[in-house]
């Protein structure tokens, strides 16, 4: 009793789909939206890497009071020279800390640093593994609900978002997905800051270098030192908040390393300009005028509420460690959902009302017990996905009308147990008590390899495929609970009236 009261109590949102109470979540394919498979550029990731070193690099030695001299990276190594060779030890030691470098140097104390081809392995593996983990964050933020992200093979990942409908939604969910979120805090080089409009690049990067482009004017450039003061990796928060002007800007917060480094910078440098550059364009440029301690910081360019919202969701959720490009792109329709929704319902309603009539037919009033249990048991499986919020899927609602005949196979298994008992001439008591002792046996193996097989597949499937694995593997279990223990009960309840009435056909269906 406890059972059913569960169960229609909390499906009952989802079948009436109140506004409230915790419903079931339709997937992709049910309710339409969008379906997107991204291949990662993983080399980036590994040139990201060596940049991160090189900066590590000149932080230590300006901290220590170290002088190097051509300091410079490309997109395999880094390079650089000591000129004092008493500091040699300490540079080594530094450099011991970093795992997976190989390091080679010349009489002329000149390092070349790069990375070895297990590490390069690892960075790249790391790097689809850390874009599935931001893409997901950064979609759960937005508020989209039940996004799919999973990787596939080694640099892709499919991306599927249920309910996405307008191409307005789809812009702003592919901009959110896709946006690199890079941010880099940068050294203007105030020695050739008026030579920017007419130094070339290769010109620019044999100084250590490079010229960028202001976010909201193409037309102003800048000479900034190639290798940033810090990374958007140190940050820990960043939100929307309004300047004087109400011109939407995001403030952002470094963790305790970044705050140092950022302090020890702005202490020297002030005079100077830092720039604030995002995905490669310089949002503002502004005048160091005193050392900035607290780590936190404000990006401003002109953005929307709304570009600034989706940054700070960027920033927040931290930046893809590599590009990401658009292989694939397949839109659901919310018709082509209500479509399969409705041929899956026809199903599941003529394949319960058959089974139904045939057990009612067959084991008369035992027939009607085990329908009471199948009834019961989907009840809980859409209580039990509601709760926990499950996402069904077009295979998940395969798997509710596949576990409507596991469930009556118990119950099947059951009674034809009581009715050999039965048969061979046992009270009914008797019958009922080793019926569900001989079956248990069987009833167990079943289910517990099909349950076995359904974690097999949860963990190493697919969206639909862990779909499927769920709703199956809740059918199992709230078949057993249901067969076995909730059908017994009923039998107990109603023994004393069968024991009185002694009509085995209508009982059971025996003739």
């Amino acid at each position: 009793m406890l059972s059913i009261i569960f169960g229609v109590v909390f499906a009952i949102p989802s079948f009436m789909q109140t506004d409230s109470g915790k419903k079931i979540n339709l997937g992709l394919d049910l309710q339409g939206g969008l379906h997107m498979l991204l291949g990662v550029n993983t080399q980036e990731a590994v040139v990201s890497k060596i940049k991160t070193i090189a900066s590590s690099v000149k932080y230590f030695t300006d901290d220590e009071d170290i002088i190097i001299d051509d300091l410079s990276f490309n997109d395999e190594s880094l390079s650089f020279t000591i000129l004092d060779s008493d500091e040699e030890k300490k540079v080594d030691e530094m450099l011991a800390t970093i795992k997976g470098l190989n390091i080679s140097k010349s009489t002329e104390l000149m390092y070349e640093i790069s990375l070895t081809p297990a590490e390069i392995d690892i960075t790249k593996d790391l790097a689809v593994s850390q874009a599935v983990e931001t893409i997901r964050n950064r979609l759960d933020q937005f508020g989209l609900s039940e996004p799919t992200v999973i990787r596939q093979g080694d640099e892709d990942i499919v991306v599927e978002l249920p309910g996405i409908k307008t191409a307005a939604d789809e812009k702003a969910a592919r901009e959110l997905i896709s946006k690199p979120a890079n941010l880099e805090l940068m050294e203007v080089d105030e020695e050739r800051a008026d030579q920017s409009y007419t130094m070339s690049e290769d010109e620019a990067s044999s100084y250590g270098d490079v010229i960028l482009e202001f976010s909201n004017d193409p037309s102003r450039k800048l000479l900034v030192k190639e290798i940033p003061i810090l990374t958007g990796s140190q940050i820990i928060d960043a939100r929307v908040s309004f300047d004087q002007g109400n011109q939407a800007i995001i403030n952002f917060t470094l963790n305790s390393s970044g705050a140092r480094i950022f302090g020890d910078f702005t202490s020297r440098s002030v005079g100077k300009r830092l720039a604030v550059v995002l995905d490669g364009k310089i949002y503002s440029a502004p005048n160091i005028r005193e050392r900035i301690g607290g780590g936190s910081g404000q990006i401003s360019g002109g953005f929307t509420v709304a570009e600034a919202g989706t940054v700070a969701i960027a920033l927040r959720s931290g930046a893809l460690p590599a590009s990401v490009r658009l292989l694939e792109k397949r839109s659901v329709g919310p018709s082509l959902g209500a479509d399969s929704i409705a041929a899956s319902m026809m199903a599941l309603i003529f394949g319960f009302a058959l089974v139904v009539i045939f057990m009612v037919v067959y084991y008369g009033y035992a027939g009607l017990i085990a329908n009471m249990a199948l009834i019961t048991n989907i009840f809980i499986i859409v209580a039990v996905m509601a709760m926990f919020g499950a996402t069904l899927t077009l295979p998940g609602m395969a798997g509710i009308v596949l576990t409507i005949g596991m469930a009556v196979d118990a119950n099947v298994i059951i009674t034809e147990r009581i009715r050999e008992l039965l048969k061979q001439g046992l009270s009914i008591q008797k019958a009922i008590e080793d019926g569900y002792s001989n079956a248990m046996r069987a009833i167990l193996d079943a289910n517990i390899t099909t349950l076995l097989v359904a974690v097999i597949l949860y963990a190493y499937g697919t969206g639909p495929i862990k779909g499927f694995a769920v709703t199956i593997s809740i059918g199992i279990l709230a078949s057993m609970l249901t067969a076995i223990l909730g059908t017994h009960g009923v039998y107990e309840a109603l023994n004393s009236k069968m024991a009185r009435d002694k009509n085995l056909r209508k009982w059971f269906g025996i003739k």
